[in-house]
Parts: structure tokens; sequence; C-alpha cells
């Protein structure tokens, strides 16, 4: 089962590219063309910040090591593997935890029968605290300031992954209700976070 979620990514002055985002183990009709808009560039930029290598959300009593994440031949997301619910992933064409703009990281709500990394994702509330590990040792902690969840067809894309002025953070699962019908979550719940 997959997800389809149209999005905008960009980069402190980048312009945004429509790219479409699979999330396996809850599925619904695409909403939006996954390829790139028309006249849109990939902005590129010298990294300085080290790759982020685990995640970790106390309250929750969740923690991951990360998997990269890049776009497949159709230009959607790549996931983690659905058959490893518990393994979260990070979108390597977003910034990186701690550089300027929104980081995305992506988790199942469940895969296999079994529940998935970001299972409890619904529970969190402003102020709760989430660490990002990078490879150079180094922690990101940031805080929570709000939590929605949103009809998969209402998804809002510029507040996801619209540029921020500084280091932000985003988890993306599925949430709602499942519908046995159509095999797919309603919904999806989105984690906003700043940098503490």
């Amino acid at each position: 089962m997959t997800t389809r979620l149209a999005f905008a990514r960009g980069r402190t002055g980048a312009v945004a590219v429509l790219v479409a985002v699979v999330v396996a183990g809850c599925g619904s009709a695409p909403s939006d063309d996954p390829r790139p808009a028309p006249g849109t560039t990939t902005a590129t930029s010298a990294t300085t910040t080290a790759a982020p290598v685990e995640v970790s959300i106390p309250k929750i009593d969740a923690t991951s090591s990360l998997v990269e994440l890049g776009l497949n031949e159709d230009q959607t997301v790549q996931v983690p593997p659905v058959d490893q619910p518990m393994q979260a992933g990070w979108f390597t064409g977003a910034p990186r935890p701690g550089e300027p703009g929104p980081a995305v990281v992506l988790g199942h709500v469940n895969g296999g029968g079994q529940a998935g990394i970001f299972h409890r994702l619904h529970e969190l509330a402003a102020g709760d605290e989430m660490l990002i590990r990078r490879a150079d040792g180094t922690t990101a902690t940031f805080r929570v300031t709000r939590v929605d969840r949103v009809a998969k067809d209402d998804f809002p894309t510029d507040q996801v992954y619209g540029n921020t002025p500084g280091p932000e953070l985003r988890l993306i699962t599925c949430g709602g209700e499942f519908d046995r019908q159509a095999h797919h979550y309603e919904d999806n719940v989105i984690v906003y976070a700043t940098v503490a």
C-alpha cells in the first residue's frame, strides 16, 4: 500500500519543486503530478551540517537509526522498508537537521501487522523534545510547535515543505481512520518543530 502526497521542497533562496512522497503502509490516490513544475530548479548549497543518523523522541519512547531516502525513478520519495516498520528515514533532498529550512523525517505508523516507529506520533504536543543525532557526534534538539492531523487530499504542502528562515523539523506518518475497503489511512499526522 502506498500514499502519494504532493509537496514543495526548497532551501533558502531556492525555487520550490513539486515532488511526491510515497509512504508505504498507508495509501491513497495521487493528489498532484509528482514531476517538477515547469521552469523550476533544484537548489544546491554547500552543506556543512553532518548527516543525521538517529532520531529519538523521549515522550513516546521512539528511537530509530535513520536511513537515507532519495527519489525513486518516478520522482516519488523513497520510504523506509515497510517490512521494517520500526525504521525511520530522512529525505536527503531537504535540508539536513540543523540547517535553515525544514528537515523531513518519515516513518511508518505500522507495517506487516506490527506497530511502526511513529505509531504514537499523534501523542506529541507543543513543547515536547525531539533529538537528531548526527554523524559527527553532535545532537540537534528540536521542540514541537504543533501536531496536525490532515486529510491526505488536503495536505498542507507549503506549510510542511516551504522555506523557513531557521532550522525546523517535520515528522510525517499516516494517521486517522484506516479505510479497510480502500486499504489506506485517511489522514497524515504531521509534527512541526523548531530548533531549541
